[in-house]
């Protein structure tokens, strides 16, 4: 893989980690407020979601290697 997707893809690593940790904080906001608890599903979806898309990324970034 050349140096400049690698570093793309660890760009987009960082933005969807920092965005987990978005939802992350609006989530706990919402709970500490007393908000509709399917509003706080949805958004418990949306961050699983941009997990699982965080994990195929680092997966691209680092490759397992079978020993």
């Amino acid at each position: 893989m050349a140096d400049q997707e690698q570093a793309e893809l660890r760009l987009a690593a960082a933005r969807l980690r920092q965005e987990h940790e978005d939802y992350d904080a609006a989530i706990n906001a919402m709970i500490q407020v007393g908000c509709e608890a399917l509003k706080i599903q949805r958004m418990k979806k949306k961050k699983l979601i941009l997990k699982d898309k965080l994990s195929k990324l680092e997966d691209q970034i680092i490759p397992d290697i079978i020993a």
